[in-house]
């Protein structure tokens, strides 16, 4: 399972980002977990008007080509047109739209390339469809080769956007895909803050993600904040179970009641010393002195948040903040007191459960934003057969998959449906409802 989360500092991405040095850092995983914060500017317009959800059908589009391929879909879209497309009149093309040859698919195999050549077979399959970004036309049943990844599920809140990927062939045996939003921005429930949990069961093993961005702020106390919006994230996240199956175990309702349970985000946790000891720090690259000061850290120590919970080893300079487009932080080059900011781990990745080992934990090196992008590697085990806890299985023997136990079936159902429970509190307890997407 890849792991990873980037405050993207309120930017739009541009059609030449590239994400695949980010992506394709690590072997081939099984699942994708992507989560963004700021994905628009926080301002009043976007926390309390109609939400914008151009940017986040953007970045589904680059995650899309950085994991499936390196042509766009629109090229291959003109590589299936050329190819089936009549001598006829306009109208006839766009009736009839005829199913490519074989012979016709073999000799665009090698002009192609092995990766691109089974994209263009997903077109083909999923060619009645308008929509490009929509589960149903990024992982099509009746195609003999697919694409090699699905889109789960995706959800955005305000900046806060979190989407699932899975290889294709796992899509099947995901279950119980439901959705859960927590507001803890303005007045503490608006969106400009807070989080999007994703619940899903793969075979027998319940999957938690949650997408997170905390309270801001470096000053003294501004860390009790970021506990309680960790708690509050805990207490009212729920799960909707609208049919229950009565031959199979109790879905979870509650982040906790989960087997794995990833957190991620930026959790905004800055540096408890001050801004000289710091600077110095800074310049002889001591991260490790740096890291003793870590909010987080102390925090989770203190047995006042994540109790619990791990993280792995960090190893990588602060995440945040940079000045955009350069490797300098802020406070390196900022004469005005009121815009230094001092370097800290804002970004990070959490877990909880059994049978999990992280792989890697690093952090990439785009300059896109004033955050770098942090991810993690890890290996699961995956309980494949009816029992209520997973079987112990050695990492060793499949250190860089989702470890199962069963064959899996080749199939790739065309539509995913999660449900919705948008938590407010019980005086506005007339708008809760549930939401399918």
């Amino acid at each position: 399972t890849f792991v990873g989360t980037w405050n993207v500092g309120g930017k739009s991405p541009h059609e030449d980002l590239n994400l695949r040095d980010w992506l394709k850092s690590t072997a081939p995983a099984d699942i994708y977990v992507l989560g963004f914060q700021e994905i628009v500017p926080l301002n009043a317009g976007n926390v309390l008007g109609a939400e914008d959800n151009g940017p986040a059908a953007k970045w589904l589009s680059l995650i899309r080509q950085a994991l499936n391929g390196n042509k766009t879909d629109q090229e291959l879209s003109q590589y299936y047109n050329n190819a089936t497309s009549p001598q006829t009149d306009q109208d006839q093309q766009a009736s009839l739209k005829p199913r490519i040859s074989f012979s016709d698919l073999l000799s665009l195999e090698d002009e192609l390339g092995q990766e691109d050549f089974e994209r263009l077979l997903s077109l083909q399959s999923s060619s009645n469809s308008s929509e490009e970004d929509s589960p149903s036309s990024t992982c099509k049943s009746g195609s003999p080769m697919r694409r090699r990844y699905c889109l789960a599920a995706s959800k955005q809140m305000v900046g806060i956007f979190l989407c699932i990927w899975v290889r294709a062939d796992l899509y099947k045996h995901i279950s119980n895909l439901k959705v859960s939003s927590v507001g803890r921005g303005i007045m503490g429930y608006l969106g400009n803050k807070g989080s999007i949990s994703i619940s899903m069961t793969l075979h027998n093993t319940t999957f938690c993600f949650v997408g997170t961005h905390l309270a801001s702020g470096e000053k003294e106390g501004d860390e009790i904040r970021r506990n309680s919006d960790v708690a509050q994230i805990l207490k009212r996240t729920r799960f909707s179970h609208s049919y229950i199956d009565p031959a199979q175990p109790l879905p979870p309702e509650t982040i906790l009641e989960h087997d794995v349970i990833f957190w991620l985000g930026d959790l905004n946790y800055r540096l408890a010393n001050g801004y000289g000891d710091t600077h110095e720090q800074l310049k002889r690259n001591d991260w490790q002195a740096l890291l003793e000061k870590d909010q987080l850290r102390l925090e989770q120590r203190a047995g006042r948040v994540f109790e619990g919970w791990e993280e792995g080893d960090i190893y990588f300079p602060p995440t945040y903040k940079y000045i955009t487009n350069s490797d300098h932080y802020v406070v390196q080059t900022s004469k005005s007191k009121e815009k230094r900011r001092t370097p800290a781990w804002c970004d990070r990745i959490l877990w909880k459960g059994e049978g999990l080992k992280q792989l890697c934990y690093v952090r990439g090196e785009s300059r896109f934003s004033d955050h770098r992008p942090v991810y993690s590697f890890f290996s699961v085990q995956v309980n494949s057969a009816n029992k209520p806890k997973p079987r112990t299985i050695n990492p060793k023997s499949c250190p860089l998959k989702v470890s199962t136990n069963s064959a899996l079936s080749s199939s790739c159902v065309a539509k995913v449906q999660a449900e919705e429970l948008l938590v407010f509190p019980r005086p506005q307890s007339y708008m809760d409802k549930t939401h399918s997407f």
